[in-house]
């Protein structure tokens, strides 16, 4: 509790920007003097997670911030993704498998705690609204649903940590949502798709390749569709500017959609690699997108 009131007065002192850069030293130089030992799992303080949302903030409010972690040497952590619970139900028409997961290995431990709460009060909402749709179903006479959510990871190297959580919900027919959580291990900070970018131009670049990608693919192969109105090729119009995304272990962006958002369902969830080189202009640097 000591360690975790010191990075929380720590945090309340930064300054967001330019002297986040101070702290990153600063936790660079506590990563070299202190012993890493694995940690389970305990209660959570929500002033720390509190601490851990102010530090990401800041890091996410200032590109040039993110610009500066390129060169910046760090002492590795094994960091880890593990389920912590899982939630189940059986029974004749409704099935539920709930697997949550959890980080340990992060120096940011705040940034650990914040996220791990999260994943664990999201999963446990998803399963108290399942049961609650299942005593409507039953009050109306019967009904079939199930809820399959769980996690893949779709990056793992020394510098990113890419975290999928899926949430599909099935009755009748299937429908899949996804949420994903990018984090720099060197570094220990979150990013998020602006924090990638100097400014929002990215948001033109990346929907006009899209555009394009889509229409080549219908053209290119039979079973590929995206939705479309009357008079234009695709409904598409736009990404959002916190757009569902991840980082490939070759520093590629992936855009993600739900599934439905912009295909019809067949289609699943749709991703689309975003080619680095119309990126380039528009990144902040180089240090997750090459």
């Amino acid at each position: 509790m000591k360690r975790m009131n010191k990075m929380k007065k720590e945090y309340d002192d930064i300054e967001i920007p330019p002297e986040l850069d101070n702290l990153v030293k600063d936790s660079i130089q506590r990563a070299k003097l202190s012993k890493k030992k694995p940690s389970p799992l305990r209660n959570w303080s929500l002033s720390v997670a509190a601490a851990a949302a102010l530090f990401v903030g800041g890091i996410n409010a200032s590109p040039t911030f993110a610009n500066s972690l390129v060169n910046i040497p760090v002492l590795g952590s094994i960091v880890q993704v593990f389920t912590i619970e899982t939630l189940t139900m059986e029974k004749e028409t409704y099935q539920a498998n709930m697997e949550t997961p959890a980080i340990d290995g992060l120096e940011n431990e705040g940034l650990q705690i914040a996220l791990n709460e999260k994943y664990i009060e999201e999963n446990r909402a998803l399963f108290t609204k399942f049961e609650e749709e299942i005593a409507r179903l039953e009050e109306a006479g019967s009904g079939h649903l199930g809820m399959d959510s769980g996690y893949e990871v779709k990056t793992d190297t020394e510098q990113i940590l890419s975290i999928a959580r899926y949430e599909t919900t099935t009755a009748g027919s299937s429908s899949t949502e996804m949420q994903y959580d990018t984090i720099d291990k060197r570094h220990n900070i979150l990013l998020t798709l602006p924090s990638l970018f100097k400014d929002d131009s990215y948001v033109g670049i990346i929907n006009t390749y899209i555009k394009q990608e889509m229409k080549r693919q219908m053209e290119e192969y039979e079973n590929t569709a995206y939705l479309a109105i009357e008079g234009a090729d695709v409904e598409f119009s736009s990404i959002e500017a916190n757009q569902d995304f991840y980082i490939t272990a070759d520093h590629t962006l992936v855009i993600s959609f739900d599934q439905y958002e912009v295909a019809p369902g067949y289609m699943g969830v749709v991703t689309f690699e975003i080619p680095s080189h119309i990126l380039q202009d528009a990144l902040v640097g180089d240090a997750y997108i090459q």
